[in-house]
């Protein structure tokens, strides 16, 4: 929370206690299909994770943004209403809205994924969006060669399938996303159910940047083939295995990419 000096500036003049808004208006990247007021959230957002604004920062008041984006000021108030379910912001009446600690952001919020793959610093994103993989994913495959009905294991050789019939990019990653939310839910336990959005957010983003151009994907597609096989004829340990193998792959991947 800011301290007392910066609350009693920004109440009174509505600036920022930090980097400065320039005079010229910027522009806003508006979300397809999205309201004025999620759009202006994702712009404020984005900048947000970004740094531009860091943690214990008092944002511009109602009526600067208003001018700044030329939108309305209830288009102000739900923006900053979104990013404070988001747990990016905290306001308070007569001191306005402040920038929240890191370790306060909900990090399992679709957007909050988004705006971190592409901020900067997103090789970072992509090594932390790794280390989960491997704390969550050899054990949840483990769970699901012991627990997976005949209906999710479906799910899962299908999904398997499906990547290696893909005939583009953004097939293979649907997939490939889909192939790993099987696995999660056929893990049977009802605390990774949730982190499904993480999944799904963050590996999209982390399949795109690894399929692109740096990876063989016929030795991708026989690793997953591995995990589908193990976990069809009810191998725990084969599974976990195959899933170790495969994320050791895409860290082999990613040091390529950077060198």
């Amino acid at each position: 929370m800011p301290d007392d000096r910066s609350r009693k500036r920004a109440a009174s003049t509505g600036t920022i206690a930090g980097p400065a808004v320039t005079a010229r208006r910027p522009e806003m990247a508006w979300t397809p299909g999205s309201s004025v007021h999620a759009s202006l959230a994702s712009e404020i957002g984005l900048r947000i994770v970004r740094g531009d604004y860091p943690p214990g920062t008092i944002l511009p008041n109602e009526a600067k943004w208003s001018e700044t984006f030329n939108v309305s000021r209830s288009a102000v108030r739900e923006a900053i209403k979104m990013l404070m379910a988001k747990s990016l912001l905290a306001s308070r009446p007569k001191i306005g809205s402040w920038v929240e600690p890191k370790e306060r952001w909900n990090l399992l919020d679709r957007d909050v994924l988004a705006w971190y793959a592409t901020a900067p610093d997103r090789e970072l994103f992509l090594k932390t969006v790794q280390e989960f993989r491997h704390i969550i994913e050899p054990e949840a495959s483990a769970f699901a060669a012991m627990r997976r009905s005949e209906e999710q294991m479906a799910e899962i050789s299908q999904a398997c399938r499906e990547m290696g019939a893909a005939t583009n990019l953004q097939e293979r990653t649907r997939a490939d996303t889909r192939f790993h939310l099987a696995i999660l839910r056929a893990s049977g336990n009802e605390l990774l159910v949730p982190l499904g959005v993480l999944i799904e957010s963050a590996l999209d983003h982390l399949f795109v940047f690894v399929t692109r151009e740096h990876s063989d994907q016929r030795r991708a597609q026989s690793l997953h083939e591995a995990i589908e096989k193990s976990i069809r004829l009810k191998r725990p340990a084969a599974a976990r295995n195959a899933v170790h193998r495969l994320l050791a792959n895409t860290d082999e991947v990613i040091q390529r990419s950077r060198r």
